[in-house]
């Protein structure tokens, strides 16, 4: 079958560690093969993890050829359609920590979703909504249930707060200010870039600003994945008492964890990695509520994937690079 695959690691140039070609048909693992399906894919997205895993963060080279991708929608053998939660707890026979402690995502234990076929946890399948296309759920699993998470779980937000996102245009940036202004939140954005901050606007953020510029109030909460380049700005931003939510550091860890105005001013810190099945029943039936839809950058044939992934890593994208097959 027709996969993209990390065929070797490359930290400085990760496009070059990315082959599409043929690879084995999926197989569930042997002890848990009654607990798994095969689905045929219809859509899927991809994400920041790609482009890591191909540097070789969180793959180990004797993993490799390792098929990339935590995003799927796909046909079961009966002929129902699924978006796939891309979090596996343990070997797949249940869907959270009863499972046993290692957790892991598609595509670093257990071949990601970017194949004409995939295999994964059938506790792992959601239905996928009706008025949801493929292309549109296949943005969700990772990015907008990360930002999900963020906002109603990490951060604990409620209509009427103001929450500042950091690095606007992201997937989990793009994905937290569209939910959060369809809560009745009050979102700011930042951007470096004035097309990004005016799509931010278009989103649904009701300020957008230059990347460290000085706000005119605190704000309540931080989503925070960019890192290095906007930690301080996003410390110094919060009111006292308020959340710092970070699930990235695409610029790398910050020099200096401003522990000090941590403490003073009593903020808290929470880490998120994407969410439960039970998260994404929930973002489902929101987005289907609310018609919430994810802003799609670009489409690309599977066959074609390696153009998305230099779409992904031009930064130059706004919301989700979509492969369809």
């Amino acid at each position: 079958m027709l996969a993209a695959y990390a065929a070797r690691f490359s930290p400085d140039d990760p496009l070059t560690a990315l082959e599409v070609g043929d690879r084995p048909e999926p197989a569930p693992p042997t002890d848990a093969a009654p607990f798994w399906t095969t689905l045929d894919l219809r859509a899927a997205s991809l994400n920041q993890h790609d482009l890591w895993s191909l540097r070789g963060v969180g793959l180990r080279a004797e993993q490799l050829p390792m098929i990339l991708g935590t995003d799927a929608v796909g046909r079961t053998p009966d002929g129902r359609d699924v978006v796939v939660h891309g979090v596996v707890w343990g070997d797949g026979q249940a869907t959270g920590p009863e499972a046993g402690d290692r957790r892991t995502l598609l595509s670093e234990r257990f071949p990601g979703a970017l194949a004409e076929r995939v295999t994964v946890p059938t506790a792992n399948l959601v239905p996928l909504p009706e008025g949801l296309s493929p292309e549109e759920a296949a943005c969700l699993p990772t990015a907008w249930l990360t930002a999900y998470s963020m906002l109603f779980r990490g951060a604990r937000v409620t209509p009427g707060d103001r929450v500042l996102v950091q690095g606007a245009g992201g997937g989990v940036a793009t994905a937290a200010i569209a939910l959060g202004a369809a809560a009745g939140l009050e979102v700011w954005a930042t951007s470096r870039s004035e097309t990004k901050r005016a799509e931010a606007l278009r989103l649904g953020a009701a300020a957008a600003f230059e990347s460290g510029e000085r706000l005119p109030g605190r704000v309540d909460a931080v989503i925070e994945t960019v890192g290095k380049a906007t930690w301080s700005h996003s410390v110094r931003s919060l009111r006292p008492g308020g959340t710092l939510v970070t699930a990235g550091a695409t610029t790398g860890d910050p020099d200096a964890a401003e522990l000090t105005r941590i403490f003073f001013t009593e903020l808290r810190v929470q880490g998120v990695t994407m969410g439960s099945r039970a998260d994404l029943e929930s973002l489902l039936a929101f987005v289907t509520r609310t018609g919430v839809r994810p802003r799609i950058d670009s489409t690309h044939t599977l066959a074609r994937v390696a153009d998305g992934f230099a779409r992904l890593a031009s930064g130059e994208h706004v919301g989700k690079v979509v492969v369809t097959v």
